[in-house]
């Protein structure tokens, strides 16, 4: 049978930093002194020290929150704005990422390409305008991963997978691409704001092919946990989407990883398996509180999540892109052979989990 790799992973973010400014552009929102202090406790707490946005921060944010006024107080753009952005910005965001994979002249064999995204939608599509771009070959086989929230980047894998395992000779492009910031809301809801605290924008493009190099995928599982569909929304509204998460996800995400440990056969996420017999875990840093769930559901040694927390720290939520930050990490810093787990959380309230070997 078949095995696919990842080979390599590039990765990219906007230039601008924009983690600070917003916590002051909140300050600003927020109705009430009480409202402000909590949301400036809050953000201590994150762990994020940097989030990337394309738009620039402005100085004073009297007027607008960035330089070119696109989030002009008082009159924060409309969703058929945003998306003109997304189509500009979103495109060469990829292409960055697509860059620091270095391909060379592996680029005229690339034979797929899967775009994930939940940030944006166009037509012709980010996939179309990269295959003009960087001028891959007209008979290039497309998949778009769309709205699928932060576990997309394993559903993208799968796809990538399943089209090796098929085809042994095909070169798969993969993109995690979201543009997170590009839905900031100027709103006193304390709740979104805290919810917005956690995003920033990424993008990630992932070289999948038989060749044997880098983390072979060995299998995927999905779990949904019952009664938890309310708990993550994203929802398109007249000013951008809309993000609901709930407080009550990591609890959830706790129990849920629980009873999976617990669980210990075949129909669990870890096949029978435990914690003991992976070395590396590439989870998806949605935040402090989930990366916390993870670690106290599974009874995990603090240093296992090391990668993701630092990718938490340098770079928010990504939505997608996110635990693909982390496996490349771990490509770059790990040496020697390495069994691994990977997973990553959305909409659902689903994870998406995936087991996978360092090659080393």
């Amino acid at each position: 049978m078949t095995v696919a790799y990842i080979n390599r992973i590039g990765t990219a973010v906007p230039d601008h930093d924009v983690h600070e400014a917003y916590i002051r552009f909140v300050d600003s929102v927020l109705p009430d002194r009480r409202s402000q202090l909590l949301f400036r406790r809050m953000a201590q707490r994150a762990e994020i020290q940097h989030r990337y946005s394309f738009l620039k921060p402005g100085e004073t944010m009297e007027e607008a929150v960035d330089t070119e006024g696109f989030l002009r107080r008082g009159a924060f753009p409309t969703t058929g704005a945003r998306m003109a952005r997304y189509a500009r910005y979103g495109v060469e965001l990829a292409e960055r990422a697509v860059d620091a994979l270095d391909l060379g002249a592996a680029r005229d064999e690339i034979t797929h390409l899967v775009v994930a995204s939940c940030t944006g939608f166009s037509a012709p599509g980010v996939d179309q305008q990269l295959q003009e771009r960087l001028g891959l070959r007209a008979d290039l086989e497309r998949t778009q991963v769309g709205f699928m929230g932060c576990s997309a980047a394993v559903n993208a894998l799968k796809v990538a997978h399943h089209i090796v395992r098929s085809e042994p000779e095909a070169k798969v492009l993969v993109i995690n691409l979201e543009l997170c910031t590009l839905h900031m809301q100027e709103t006193p809801d304390l709740e979104r704001s805290l919810s917005s605290l956690l995003f920033g924008d990424g993008c990630a493009a992932t070289l999948v092919t038989a060749e044997p190099a880098g983390v072979a995928l060995k299998d995927f599982r999905a779990k949904t946990i019952p009664g938890t569909q309310g708990l993550i929304t994203w929802d398109i509204g007249d000013q951008g989407f809309d993000m609901h998460l709930s407080g009550d996800v990591p609890s959830q995400i706790q129990r849920a990883l629980r009873h999976e440990a617990a669980l210990n056969d075949e129909s669990g996420i870890f096949r029978g398996q435990t914690k003991h017999d992976f070395d590396l875990w590439a989870v998806h840093a949605g935040g402090r509180t989930v990366l916390d769930a993870v670690e106290q559901g599974l009874e995990l040694d603090p240093e296992k999540l090391r990668w993701s927390r630092g990718v938490l720290a340098d770079f928010g939520n990504m939505s997608s892109a996110t635990v693909m930050f982390v496996l490349d990490r771990m490509m770059r810093t790990v040496k020697g052979a390495a069994e691994g787990f990977g997973m990553a959380f959305g909409p659902g309230l689903v994870a998406e989990t995936f087991r996978f070997r360092l090659t080393g």
